[in-house]
């Protein structure tokens, strides 16, 4: 039982104990970041779509049975039966780069896998769904590295031809972090652009041309410092927009993005910031993850209001000329990218991209983008 003086001491102690802990508590608080700032009104998402890698892992190399390719990607051309579709981009994933250069697989013009095919572009075009091809993925990065130092013109010329053929845009996916051939990679791209100059319209579908970039800016250094600053200048844009990919099995996340918004201006070259309308943020899908199911419990609801409302680096990109908000999303990936720790295929995601498709209200076909 406490007695008058005891309780009055007792009550000194809790009042000291209470001024150190908000002490400690405000200099906790200057420690941390503050809030990313928001926009008041939210931009509409115009990329929503998903990285494709088929039937046969990622490597395209079966031939496509269009019956039973047809079940398994139906929700991707209607959100709800009948309705319209739940992306407006596939990517089909991957074109090998060294193939592409020497021409020698048994696909389309022996460049690109025999899984690639018109029919399977114009299964997803005919819907008003944007089709691309992405060349590399981490498992042909040393082919990268091959192709680009031994005939990136032609590499680049070679690419141009495909989109031409097929009607689809083309996805850089050149993932070596710690020494990219910058330089060659550039001279690929100069050598695309001179086939299929860029089209800030977006109705040429062989103009589109893009990159990936990894989901912050502490991986792929070196090629993401480029791009930022030479390829995706809103001022003089090169390539249409980066996608931010998937960490490994986990998705990419509002601090992930923040980092390409503010840049890294503590490394040595710096980082320079990324416009928000110049990247789309990565989220890992496949078949029983809430992202494919249920929309209500998914990442894409849980940070949509960051990506549609996430202001430009004030100090690049001034108040007045520049929109906030990123582009949209990416999902890796539909179809069976992997056979590994139980995998589940990724066939239908009506209950979660669907839904989301009309939450957004995503656009099909996808409008011409934002260029400020």
């Amino acid at each position: 039982m406490f007695t008058p003086r005891s309780r009055h001491q007792l009550a000194r102690i809790l009042l000291v104990a209470a001024v150190l802990f908000g002490a400690i508590s405000t200099a906790a608080g200057k420690g941390r970041s503050a809030p990313p700032p928001l926009a008041e009104t939210p931009t509409p998402m115009q990329v929503f779509g998903v990285w494709h890698c088929g039937n046969h892992y990622c490597d395209w190399n079966e031939e496509v049975d269009m019956v039973a390719f047809a079940e398994t990607n139906r929700w991707l051309l209607e959100r709800t039966p009948g309705g319209t579709p739940a992306v407006n981009v596939v990517v089909l994933s991957f074109v090998n780069p060294l193939r592409l250069l020497k021409a020698n697989d048994e696909g389309h013009l022996r460049m690109i896998p025999r899984g690639m095919t018109l029919g399977v572009v114009n299964y997803f075009r005919n819907a008003g769904i944007r089709v691309m091809l992405s060349i590399g993925g981490i498992t042909y990065t040393d082919d990268w590295d091959a192709a680009l130092a031994e005939d990136p013109t032609q590499l680049g010329l070679n690419a141009a031809q495909v989109a031409q053929d097929l009607g689809v845009g083309i996805e850089i996916d050149y993932e070596n972090s710690s020494s990219p051939n910058i330089e060659a990679l550039e001279t690929f791209i100069a050598a695309y652009r001179s086939v299929h100059p860029y089209d800030p319209t977006g109705t040429r579908p062989a103009a589109r041309l893009t990159i990936d970039v990894a989901a912050g800016d502490r991986w792929l250094i070196a090629l993401n410092r480029y791009a930022t600053q030479n390829w995706l200048d809103p001022a003089n844009p090169v390539l249409d927009y980066a996608n931010a990919m998937v960490s490994g099995t986990s998705s990419g996340t509002p601090t992930d993005w923040q980092e390409h918004v503010d840049g890294k201006p503590q490394y040595a070259p710096p980082v320079p910031p990324l416009a928000p309308a110049r990247f789309t943020g990565g989220l890992y899908l496949k078949g029983n993850s809430a992202n494919c199911l249920n929309f209500a419990a998914s990442e894409q609801k849980a940070y949509a209001d960051y990506v549609q409302r996430v202001m430009p680096n004030a100090t690049a990109f001034p108040a007045g000329g520049f929109t906030p908000g990123m582009l949209g999303y990416m999902f890796w990936a539909a179809g069976t990218p992997s056979a590994r720790r139980s995998y589940v295929p990724t066939t239908d995601c009506a209950g979660g991209m669907g839904v989301a498709a009309d939450a957004f209200g995503i656009e099909v076909p996808m409008p011409a983008l934002r260029q400020r």
